[in-house]
């Protein structure tokens, strides 16, 4: 399968796999063996404790997922049908979801083509008087400019709901993203920079929002009767064993975020010279890239590669890699529903159609990068 130089792997190298040390399997094991497994013990408590200190905000809520996070965030939001949610374009499919199960409508934005993220200048060009919440999403390697859209929402009494599922250890303007938003969500998915296998986060300063969210995670009960309830809620909840992994993983966030830069800058060094595709550089001027995922997209059309054709290729050498996002308005079931109005998205198609990641774990040696690395620069030449 590999070729001579492919004898320093031992096996294929998938794009993620999470890195769990023996403190965390300590704090697993320890909950266990309590027997408080399910969402009543104290470390899910614990849990929104520290992570509100760490983030900034007064106020967490511990749910099952990133996905569940967005979608208890708009419901909390009591909003009207005709209302209007600005979202990006190009992004995972639960930003839409989130909006689409309250029966309102979806306004979808363009990203940049040089940082991925929704383009400020066009969210201010689709603003109506509908509009009354924007999500915006970190997406990939740097945070969208969250800090100059809070104060246009600010401005518009626009509700912003801040996705840093992507983003978490990541600063702008050396404040902490996920700290911008009047709501903001976080996801520990397997790949994400703290994991609980699945789980996430909602964090507020609003303590209304806080109550109702707290209780649309928990199936809405009654106050007074507990099983009279007060609204259409989810079981949304995470688990004690799930809020133990991740209290055990906060406590290194830090060394995390380090550890994923360096990854990721050494893959930016080894590839910064290959003129037919582009990278996102290490940092900006307000920001480092946090290289959530090590992303790389095809600018030279010529050698007739695209993210697919590039993934197959890869999988042959032994290395695993996936494809960007897949645009909003390309997606079957939201065009099915005739949810999607405009068609012109050319930044988002464009690079949902030569763009990919490659492997990014944080067990990744410095053997492995380079490999990967020079295989990449050998077809993309």
């Amino acid at each position: 399968m590999f070729n001579s130089d492919s004898k320093i792997l031992k096996k294929f190298i998938p794009v993620n796999t999470p890195l769990i040390t023996k403190a965390d399997v300590n704090a697993v094991n320890q909950t266990i063996k309590s027997g408080w497994i399910s969402s009543e013990g104290k470390q899910v408590k614990q849990f929104e404790k520290n992570f509100s200190k760490y983030i900034g905000h007064k106020y967490s809520v511990a749910v099952s997922s990133g996905t569940a996070a967005l979608e208890i965030a708009i419901k909390s939001l009591n909003l009207k049908k005709h209302h209007e949610v600005i979202i990006p374009n190009f992004t995972i499919i639960s930003n839409a979801l989130a909006v689409i199960k309250q029966n309102l409508k979806i306004r979808l934005v363009d990203c940049n083509i040089k940082d991925w993220n929704m383009d400020l200048n066009k969210i201010i060009k689709n603003i109506n008087k509908n509009t009354k919440v924007i999500i915006a999403t970190h997406i990939y390697n740097f945070p969208m400019s969250v800090d100059k859209l809070r104060k246009i929402c600010k401005k518009k009494k626009i509700v912003l709901i801040e996705d840093a599922a992507e983003a978490l250890g990541q600063k702008l303007n050396n404040k902490k993203c996920g700290s911008f938003g009047d709501i903001s969500t976080f996801s520990f998915y397997a790949n994400k920079q703290i994991t609980t296998g699945e789980g996430g986060m909602i964090t507020t300063n609003n303590k209304k929002l806080y109550d109702k969210m707290s209780s649309l995670k928990n199936l809405s009960f009654g106050k007074i009767d507990r099983f009279n309830h007060d609204d259409i809620g989810w079981n949304y909840r995470m688990t004690n064993l799930q809020a133990s992994l991740g209290l055990s993983q906060l406590k290194r966030i830090n060394k995390i975020v380090s550890l994923r830069h360096k990854v990721g800058l050494r893959y930016y060094n080894n590839l910064k010279n290959n003129k037919n595709i582009f990278m996102p550089p290490p940092k900006q001027k307000k920001t480092k890239n946090i290289y959530w995922v090590i992303a790389i997209l095809i600018i030279n059309k010529k050698l007739k590669l695209d993210a697919k054709k590039m993934i197959s290729i890869l999988k042959k050498e032994g290395i695993g890699a996936r494809p960007f996002f897949w645009p909003m308005h390309k997606q079957t079931i939201l065009n099915q529903l005739k949810l999607i109005k405009s068609k012109t998205f050319p930044n988002s198609e464009y690079i949902s159609k030569y763009g990919f990641y490659v492997p990014s774990s944080l067990s990744l040696n410095n053997t492995e990068i380079d490999y990967i690395s020079k295989k990449i620069n050998s077809i993309l030449i």
